[in-house]
């Protein structure tokens, strides 16, 4: 185990600066089974988990797709499952204001609806009382069984009055496209506590429309189009207009698609807006006004400044949130993540700014 560095109970009153959005913690399987109720516990232990691991699931890379540096020494140890290693490699190392929960360990939905529920609240217990609790950098993402609407929102009742847990995560594939109304209460619930809802690329169904991928590859830039795709039936279901505070987080689906499909979007309801008389304004006005990216994994090209006119088109200077991806393989770094060619008060909204206003957090670090 690696040794956990207590933070500073008092800290330097000073601007936000650096906010990760993506930081995947990994509850060791003991760890959950004992916050579970004995009736789950013994039935888990009997018959085990329905799915496997994402980390199982083909195609895959090597290593489980994580950083080769990031598994503990513990033995049975996950990356993301020690506090002390997450701190040394992230918190510490980039000196970071917050970091942003997500954790990755239920996004199935494929047990019984109490045993789903059940679950949900074991990983948010273990995230608290493991690392909510000894570190207050640590913000978390409420993990809700989010095939079970009624249930899910009795989970963000009960987590929403801790205000270290500042948004409900979903997945990026579930039973239904997203915009579905069978998921609306909990975009309502989580709106009325005033948490944004994160969309979290990766999931358990990952063929697409098109077939499983062959390739790791392939499915690693699919990510993108599940995003859009989900993106594009939120907007068409009318969800934002139905949920006017909701405030939505696409986590780990790139960014420079969103100027091509404001544009379509805009372009094709001209002639169809007949088809969805829920959306009284161009459908490109409620992705600018609801809807917040993540800069992992950011679009590359070979010149940067492509990048800095693609963030202008889209008018993403304070809608993009900077995220590492720890402990993923494809981590980045805050000094590697943006190029040079953004102006400086771009890059500090990104880093930090954006992120404070949309989960609140006050202008100086906590206490």
């Amino acid at each position: 185990m690696t040794e956990v560095q207590e933070a500073p109970s008092v800290r330097e009153p000073r601007t936000v600066r650096l906010v990760d959005a993506d930081i995947h913690p990994a509850p060791p399987q003991p760890a959950v089974l004992s916050r579970l109720p004995e009736r789950w516990r013994r039935h888990v232990e009997r018959f085990g988990r329905r799915m496997p691991l994402i980390t199982e699931l083909y195609p895959r890379a090597s290593n489980g797709g994580m950083r080769v540096d990031s598994w503990p020494e513990t033995p049975g140890g996950f990356p993301g499952s020690d506090l002390g290693l997450l701190q040394r490699q992230v918190l510490d190392e980039y000196d970071l204001d917050y970091g942003v929960l997500n954790c990755l360990s239920l996004l199935d939905c494929h047990e019984v609806p109490e045993l789903t529920a059940a679950l949900a609240r074991a990983i948010n217990d273990w995230m608290a009382e493991e690392l909510l609790d000894r570190d207050p950098r640590l913000l978390g993402s409420i993990v809700v069984p989010y095939e079970y609407a009624e249930l899910s929102v009795q989970e963000i009742e009960r987590c929403a009055g801790d205000e270290r847990w500042v948004q409900v995560l979903m997945p990026g594939t579930a039973f239904e496209p997203l915009g579905s109304r069978k998921y609306w209460p909990i975009y309502e619930a989580a709106t009325a506590h005033g948490l944004p809802v994160a969309v979290h690329n990766a999931g358990y169904e990952p063929h697409l429309a098109t077939g499983w991928p062959s390739y790791y590859l392939e499915e690693h830039v699919a990510y993108s189009f599940v995003m859009q795709s989900q993106l594009l039936n939120m907007v068409c279901e009318g969800l934002f207009a139905a949920v006017p505070g909701l405030r939505l987080v696409l986590t780990e689906g790139g960014v420079a698609w969103v100027t091509a499909l404001r544009w379509q979007l805009d372009s094709a309801w001209e002639l169809l807006r007949d088809e969805v008389p829920a959306l009284e304004r161009p459908p490109s006005e409620y992705v600018r006004d609801h809807v917040w990216f993540t800069t992992q994994p950011i679009e590359e090209p070979e010149d940067p400044a492509d990048f800095a006119r693609a963030l202008e088109f889209a008018e993403l200077g304070d809608r993009l949130l900077f995220a590492t991806d720890y402990p993923h393989w494809d981590f980045d770094s805050p000094t590697q993540a943006l190029p040079r060619s953004l102006p400086d008060e771009v890059r500090a909204a990104v880093f930090g700014g954006n992120a404070a206003a949309l989960y609140r957090l006050p202008l100086e670090s906590r206490t």
